[in-house]
């Protein structure tokens, strides 16, 4: 045993990896990465009338809520420690058209959840999307003429949107849409409003994805779309343009960046970080949510934690934040650590 031992010593240089993983404390001492409920955004899905909370059935767990219940819910939100909340309508199909006007109504379902949680729950924030998917009749996220999505038409009605947005309490403005120029757009359109205070979290770099199956459900966009948005998304091949659509972004003005979907796409996370440093989040979307919830229903895999063993991987590849719809579900678990 003795020369068994002394052979590893010489091989390994007396390095040995394990002493530091030999307890549970030496363990935690070392710890690079952790998850902490600052770390979590929470998205949530808001649907006209009161007092309902609708199950979506390809996430399961996650709701449609009315404005009631998510006051409700920002409070708990709140109560735990969540930092903020994103929010995203489904409407009634009678008020999606083609262009997506309802987006610039002031008090649009989105707008009134806005002032609603800021007037109940002042201290969590809201951030909300412009994108015109939950407004259009055809499920695109910008104006459709013929056969096109129109960039520059699409920049102007989301910019006025953001700043009604802001108007209603949005602290920050996340747009999603991808259109090119937007950023700049939207905060020339803001400081102009007085909203100089409001912040920019570019959905930078948002891939052309398969993943996103159960959101299109979450708001009733699936069944409207026509063709797909390739035109507008990247390509999930392409890591270096993706760097270059948020070096744009930089340019005119996002206070932050975000990556969707996000497992897929932990080594863009990474170079976005590397080359910026501004402040990186990654969006855990709804087909990644639901392929966990789905294998743990089946009991396939131990989902409280495989929860978290992938939003720390977000933190490992240097996001500061992640939109996830387990939120909560984690909040919990570390309230209870």
């Amino acid at each position: 045993m003795e020369n068994k031992t002394h052979l590893v010593d010489e091989i390994t240089g007396h390095r040995r990896m394990r002493r530091n993983r030999k307890a549970d404390w030496t363990r935690r001492m070392v710890q690079e990465n952790r998850l902490t409920v600052d770390d979590l955004i929470w998205p949530i899905f808001l649907i006209p009338g009161t007092g309902i909370l609708e199950p979506i059935p390809a996430m399961p767990g996650v709701n449609r809520m009315t404005v009631d219940k998510a006051v409700e819910a920002a409070k708990e939100a709140a109560d735990l420690g969540i930092p903020a909340l994103a929010t995203f309508p489904n409407i009634e199909m009678e008020l999606r058209d083609e262009t997506g006007s309802n987006s610039l109504e002031k008090n649009n379902l989105i707008n009134l959840a806005s002032a609603a949680i800021k007037k109940a729950v002042p201290n969590i924030g809201v951030i909300t999307d412009v994108a015109l998917d939950p407004f259009t009749s055809h499920g695109h996220d910008g104006i459709l003429r013929g056969n096109e999505i129109v960039n520059d038409e699409t920049v102007e009605q989301v910019a006025l949107a953001a700043v009604y947005q802001a108007d209603a309490g949005a602290d920050i403005i996340a747009p999603s849409e991808m259109m090119d120029g937007r950023i700049g757009a939207i905060r020339q359109a803001l400081d102009a409003a007085g909203h100089q205070s409001v912040g920019i979290m570019s959905y930078a770099t948002k891939f052309s994805s398969a993943f996103y199956g159960p959101y299109r459900e979450a708001i009733s966009t699936g069944g409207l779309l026509k063709g797909d948005k390739k035109t507008y998304y990247i390509d999930p091949a392409n890591g270096t343009e993706a760097v270059r659509d948020a070096t744009l972004d930089v340019e005119e003005g996002a206070d932050m960046l975000m990556v969707k979907p996000g497992l897929p796409y932990l080594d863009i996370c990474w170079r976005l970080k590397e080359a910026f440093g501004l402040p990186t989040f990654a969006y855990q979307v709804s087909g990644e949510y639901a392929m966990i919830k789905a294998a743990a229903a089946n009991g396939w895999i131990d989902g409280e934690r495989v929860m978290l063993e992938t939003l720390l991987a977000f933190k490992r590849a240097g996001c500061d934040g992640i939109l996830t719809y387990f939120a909560m579900d984690v909040a919990r678990h570390l309230a209870r650590k």
